[in-house]
C-alpha cells in the first residue's frame, strides 16, 4: 500500500495564476524534475499590462531557466541609466544600471505582457500544451495529510476539485487563496498617489535607454524606453507614468483598480511643465491608450505558508512599483522555492524554509517602498529645501544620496557586489529526490 509521503510525491505541484510569477515557478518546476500544473482564471492569454523593470537579480535568474540575453533583447530593452530630476529640471541623483554599473548581469526594460507571454510560450514548449489550463479560477484550498486539495471554478460556472502535492498560489493582488489562508487581512491600501499610464512613440534621451523620475514626491512623471529605437525613424517605444498623489481620507472612490483613462482627467496637473530637454506635454498627448491606476498595495502578513500552501508574487507581497522590483521579486521567489524543493522535497517542510528565508524580508521591502523607496531621496530634497535648489551638493551632498539608494538595493536585493559574489540560487543540474545539491547554494 502507498504511504501518504509516496502519493504526495507523485502528485503534482498546483499552482494558481499564470502571471509572471507562476510562469517562472512552472518552469523552475520542469527544471528541477517536479510535475505541476498551472490554472489561470482568464480564458485567453493576452499581452497585458505597461512597461516594467527586471533588476538584474532576477534576470539572473532568467538566464538560470534558459532565457538569455538572445531572448530577453527580443522583448525589451537592457537599461543603462536609473536618474531623477527636480521640478527645475536639473539633475538630483544619476547611477548607471544593468551592465554599465558592474552588474554580471543586465537590467531589463520590458512590456509586462510581453514578458509573460514569453514565459508562456517556454511553458508550453517545455512542458506541453496542457500545462496551463485557461478559465480555471482557484477559489480555494484543503489540506490534507497526503497534499492538498483545491477548488476551482469556469466563467461556465462549473465547479470542480484537483488534488496536488502543494499548492502555490501565484493569484495576485485579489489571491483568493491569501484571503482563506489570512481571513482577516486588511484591505488593500492605498496611500494617496494616482498613476496614469501609457506609452508613446518618441526619442529617448540622455543614454537612449534611461529611466527618468522628473518631479517632486507629490508629482511627478516617470518615463522610460522598452523598445530599442528604429533605425528608421530614431523613435522608440517609451513607458510613461503620470502621478499625483492626493486626499486619501475617504479611500479609492473610482470604483475600478485600473480602467482607461481620458487625457483630460489628468493633463492639467503637468501643462506647466516645459523643459528643452523633453516634450511633456507631446510625450502624453502621443498615448493611444490611457489607463490609471491607484498606487496600492497590502499590509504584510506573518507567514506566506499554512501547510501544504503557499504565496508568491503580488498574493505573497504586492507592492507599490516605486522601486521597480515587484515583477523581479516574482522570479526569485519562483527559484528560492525551486531551491527549498530540491533540498527538502516536495512538502510543507520545504514551503516552510521559502517562508523563512523571504517572508519577513520581503515584508519589509513592501514598507519601504510604501515609504516611496528610492523616490525618498525626492521626499529628502522636499524637506531640506521643497525641491529648490541651484546646486544639489550645497543641500544634499553626493555621499548622502548615494547611501540612500545603497540601503534600497541591499533591502531588495540587488546590491552590486553582494549580488555578483552571491552563489546560485538554484545549482545548475539540481533536481529534487537529491537532496545534497543544493544544500548550500541557497543564498
Amino acid at each position: 500500500m502507498q504511504s501518504d509521503k509516496t502519493k504526495a510525491a507523485q502528485q503534482p505541484v498546483i499552482i494558481a495564476g499564470g502571471g509572471i510569477g507562476g510562469l517562472s515557478l512552472a518552469l523552475t518546476l520542469h527544471q528541477i524534475g517536479v510535475p505541476c500544473r498551472v490554472f489561470e482564471s482568464v480564458s485567453t492569454m493576452k499581452p497585458l499590462g505597461v512597461g516594467i523593470n527586471i533588476q538584474p537579480n532576477a534576470v539572473r535568474e532568467l538566464y538560470a531557466m534558459g532565457l538569455g540575453s538572445e531572448v530577453l533583447d527580443t522583448i525589451g530593452l537592457q537599461a543603462k541609466e536609473w536618474s531623477l530630476v527636480g521640478l527645475n529640471g536639473k539633475d538630483v541623483y544619476a547611477e548607471p544600471r544593468g551592465l554599465e554599473a558592474g552588474y554580471h548581469w543586465p537590467q531589463y526594460a520590458v512590456h509586462r505582457g510581453q514578458l509573460q507571454m514569453l514565459l508562456h510560450r517556454t511553458v508550453v514548449e517545455r512542458l506541453g500544451k496542457d500545462a496551463v489550463k485557461t478559465d480555471h479560477k482557484i477559489t480555494g484550498y484543503q489540506n490534507t495529510d497526503s497534499g492538498v486539495t483545491v477548488s476551482m471554478t469556469t466563467e461556465q460556472g462549473d465547479a470542480m476539485e484537483v488534488e496536488g502535492s502543494v499548492l502555490i498560489a501565484a493569484d495576485g493582488l485579489h489571491s483568493a487563496v491569501r484571503a482563506q489562508m489570512h481571513p482577516d487581512q486588511a484591505p488593500i491600501h492605498w496611500g494617496g498617489a494616482v498613476m496614469w499610464r501609457g506609452t508613446t512613440m518618441a526619442r529617448p534621451i540622455r543614454t537612449g535607454a534611461s529611466f527618468v523620475g522628473l518631479g517632486t514626491h507629490r508629482q511627478r512623471i516617470v518615463f522610460y524606453p522598452i523598445s530599442p529605437v528604429d533605425p528608421n525613424t530614431g523613435l522608440a517605444l517609451i513607458n510613461w507614468i503620470a502621478e499625483v498623489t492626493m486626499d486619501n481620507s475617504q479611500g479609492w472612490t473610482h470604483g475600478d483598480w485600473n480602467k482607461k483613462a481620458e487625457l483630460a482627467d489628468f493633463i492639467h496637473h503637468f501643462e506647466d511643465w516645459n523643459y528643452d530637454w523633453v516634450d511633456i506635454q507631446a510625450m502624453l498627448r502621443g498615448a493611444s491608450d490611457v489607463y490609471e491606476y491607484p498606487m496600492i498595495d497590502r499590509d504584510p502578513v506573518p507567514t506566506w505558508v499554512d501547510n501544504h500552501v503557499a504565496l508568491i508574487g503580488d498574493a505573497a507581497h504586492v507592492m507599490y512599483p516605486t522601486g521597480s522590483n515587484g515583477a523581479s521579486q516574482a522570479i526569485v521567489d519562483a527559484r528560492v522555492l525551486g531551491a527549498a524543493m530540491v533540498e527538502y522535497g516536495v512538502n510543507a517542510t520545504a514551503l516552510n524554509a521559502y517562508n523563512e528565508q523571504l517572508c519577513e524580508a520581503v515584508s519589509a521591502v513592501v514598507l519601504r517602498n510604501r515609504g516611496a523607496g528610492p523616490f525618498a531621496i525626492l521626499n529628502e530634497l522636499d524637506k531640506r529645501c521643497d525641491g529648490l535648489f541651484d546646486e544639489i551638493e550645497a543641500v544634499f551632498p553626493e555621499v548622502e544620496r548615494h547611501e540612500m539608494m545603497a540601503g534600497y538595493k541591499a533591502a531588495a536585493g540587488f546590491a552590486i557586489e553582494a549580488l555578483n559574489g552571491a552563489p546560485e540560487v538554484l545549482s545548475t543540474g539540481a533536481i529534487v529526490g537529491t537532496p545534497d545539491s543544493n544544500r548550500h547554494s541557497r543564498g
